[in-house]
């Protein structure tokens, strides 16, 4: 890509985050959740976190090899090595284009997979068994992202980017977007997160934990629960949406390290 290229994809890239800042800065506490205040158990909420830290550290060191079985990962390396050399010896204006058509189209997967699996756990009044299921296909949509814009997803180093990527995509008000810049900041210093990966799964675990509480109460509820499975397609695109920004925002960035 040229620097003129580069240019125009990040005022596209500008744009589209300004819009998911504007639509997700309220927070979406909505009235029908204070007439669940009194019958939501107390410890609901701890339990929800523990069982998100449980499900995150198995998947990251044991559920990785499997989330991969569900998509082609070295298709995926390859077909980016090929937009990269088109759009370097060729000169491909149509290169950014590849790239999110491709992204649109594994992320329409990853939606589909994700309103099943909520949905489908919903009627059966299943809320918190669903939660190793639910990280899983929402990683499997983030390790796409990763590969077709030519990250890696496996280290411990990329894994703690994920989850603060995880984090910040559900944060609300002033914390959005006072992180999400300082996030920006880091991308563009070429310092992705430090941090200890136990200490930031803890963390991303509780945005999860806060965000999801009451529709996950809901989702115990047989048929009911529908309702409260839908959380789970919303959390999916919300940090889909999110993670296709950052992820888009570390390629450009990089593009114009290489072009000196």
């Amino acid at each position: 890509m040229n620097s003129a290229q580069i240019e125009h994809e990040m005022e596209r890239l500008i744009a589209a985050e300004t819009t998911f800042l504007r639509l997700n800065r309220p927070h979406p506490a909505a009235v029908w959740q204070k007439p669940l205040e009194r019958y939501v158990p107390r410890q609901l909420r701890n339990t929800l976190y523990a069982a998100f830290c449980k499900a995150f550290s198995l998947i990251f060191d044991n559920g990785t090899v499997w989330i991969e079985k569900t998509y082609n990962a070295q298709k995926i390396r390859e077909d980016y090595e090929i937009h990269q050399y088109a759009s370097r010896v060729r000169k491909n204006k149509n290169g950014m284009k590849d790239f999110r058509r491709n992204i649109q189209k594994s992320r329409a997967v990853g939606a589909v997979i994700s309103t099943a699996e909520g949905v489908g756990m919903g009627v059966l009044g299943i809320g918190l068994a669903d939660i190793p299921l639910l990280l899983a296909v929402l990683l499997r949509s983030v390790y796409e992202i990763a590969l077709q814009y030519g990250f890696s997803y496996d280290t411990p180093e990329e894994q703690v980017f994920i989850l603060r990527l995880m984090e910040i995509a559900l944060q609300h008000g002033d914390a959005l977007d006072e992180q999400n810049a300082a996030l920006n900041r880091q991308l563009y210093q070429n310092t992705i997160p430090q941090a200890d990966r136990d200490a930031q799964i803890r963390q991303t675990a509780g945005v999860l934990a806060d965000d999801l509480l009451y529709l996950k109460f809901i989702q115990g509820i047989p048929i009911v629960g529908m309702v409260g499975g839908v959380s789970d397609m919303v959390c999916h695109k919300k940090i889909a949406d999110y993670a296709e920004l950052k992820y888009r925002r570390r390629f450009l960035y990089r593009q114009m390290r290489e072009n000196g």
